[in-house]
This record gives structure tokens, C-alpha cells and sequence, in this order.
């Protein structure tokens, strides 16, 4: 009910004569952006919305999306946690479709209502969140890596990743990096006794689709002095 009140409202916003709130309806007008990290279960969205000058009443917002850019096609709700979050969530995503999706995000303000387009298709859009648990093991002069894989990523065993490592010596300036890698471990050989390294891995789709993720809280260790 609540749901299509507010849907009333942006029709009627934006088609009333003499509407004022064009100005505000621009201001207003949400920046939206989608993400895979969790493919193929869903693609998150979110956006921020340009508020107008002296606005300070809450908005509201309706989001839904449909699969091709007819605008004919079934529309669907992109889920949203309340009215007024910024953020939906579209589910039971289509893989390897051969056209996009197509999210509309809806403001409604005191002024009237504004919208925003955003096509995507789901494989492009692929960004996993970075790798988790970062732990070192040194021995000797060799220093071995491990992680695991993000929790959100659902299936790692069938949707594999592949990682890259990026290490620094405590006082160098530069970054080193190695990879692709498809295991979730990887040892640095003839490390410095004594050394204090900066060690982050990354992700990415097996594939190549998307784009690889943050790089991991670092995982720092200390080389235990060796006995004579």
C-alpha cells in the first residue's frame, strides 16, 4: 500500500501543470550505482541522492528494474530494507544475459519527484569484496601466505576466484605483486630475517569479468630471530 502511495505521488509530481519543483527534481536526482559482489545471488544498488537547498524533509524512494530496455517489459521492486534507504537489492539474477538490466530509482520530495536510469549487465559489474583472514607463516627464510576466500562470495567452488599479492618490506617504497594465483595460499621465499612485512591479496573473477577487488586489510608479521 505504501508502496504504490508513493508511486502515486511521483506520477503525480511529475506530471502536475505548473509544477515548481523542476529545480528541486534536478537537485535531487539520485547518483546510482550496482555491484556483483555477491554474484550470481543478487546485484546490490545504492545511490545518493543531491538534496535541494534548505531541504531538510527525509525522501523517499521506489526502485525497481526490469530485463531489457523496453520500456513495455514487466517491471519489478528492487528490494528495499525501508522508503527511505538508499540502497535495493536485485535478486535471481539472469547469467550471461544477452541484455541488460535496466534499474529505475525514483526520489519523491517535497517538490516533486525525480528519477534515474541505470543499465548494467551483471557480469561486467562483478566486484567481489576483498579476501578475508590474511595470515602469515614464517619459516625460516621463506614466509607463507593465507586467506580465504570474501564470506559474501556464495560460491567459491563454482564461480572461482583468482588472487593477487602485493608485498612490502617495512621502509621500501614500492609495492611488489604476484599473481593471478587460484589457490588461497602463496609463499614468499628469501625473505629478510628480522623484517617486518606489509602483505594484501586481492580478487577477482576466475574469468576476468568485472573488475578485481579492494586490496585485504594487510596482514603484517615479524620474523622470529633465528637460533645459531
Amino acid at each position: 500500500m505504501c508502496q504504490r502511495l508513493l508511486l502515486s505521488l511521483a506520477l503525480w509530481a511529475s506530471c502536475s501543470p505548473g509544477n515548481t519543483g523542476t529545480a528541486l527534481a534536478a537537485l535531487s536526482q539520485p547518483r546510482v550505482r550496482c555491484r556483483a559482489s555477491r554474484y550470481p545471488v543478487a546485484v546490490d544498488c545504492s545511490w545518493t541522492p543531491l538534496r535541494a537547498p534548505n531541504s531538510t524533509r527525509a525522501m523517499s524512494f521506489i526502485a525497481t528494474y526490469r530485463l531489457g530496455m523496453d520500456a513495455q517489459q514487466q517491471s519489478l521492486p528492487c528490494l528495499l530494507p525501508t522508503p527511505q534507504a538508499t540502497q535495493c537489492t536485485v535478486p535471481d539474477v539472469h547469467l550471461f544475459s544477452t541484455v541488460p538490466y535496466v534499474l529505475n530509482v525514483t526520489a519523491v520530495h517535497p517538490g516533486g519527484a525525480s528519477s534515474s536510469l541505470l543499465a548494467f549487465v551483471a557480469e561486467r559489474i562483478i566486484k567481489p569484496d576483498p579476501p578475508e583472514s590474511v595470515r602469515l607463516r614464517a619459516a625460516g627464510q621463506q614466509l607463507q601466505v593465507l586467506w580465504h576466500p570474501p564470506a559474501s562470495w556464495p560460491f567459491p567452488d563454482i564461480f572461482s576466484l583468482k588472487y593477487r599479492v602485493r608485498y612490502r618490506r617495512h621502509g621500501a617504497s614500492h609495492f611488489r605483486q604476484v599473481g593471478p594465483i587460484e589457490a588461497t595460499t602463496f609463499t614468499l621465499r628469501t625473505t629478510k630475517p628480522h623484517a617486518k612485512y606489509c602483505i594484501q591479496v586481492s580478487a577477482q573473477d576466475l574469468t576476468d569479468y568485472g573488475k578485481p577487488s579492494d586490496w585485504s586489510l594487510p596482514g603484517q608479521a615479524e620474523r622470529t630471530p633465528q637460533k645459531p
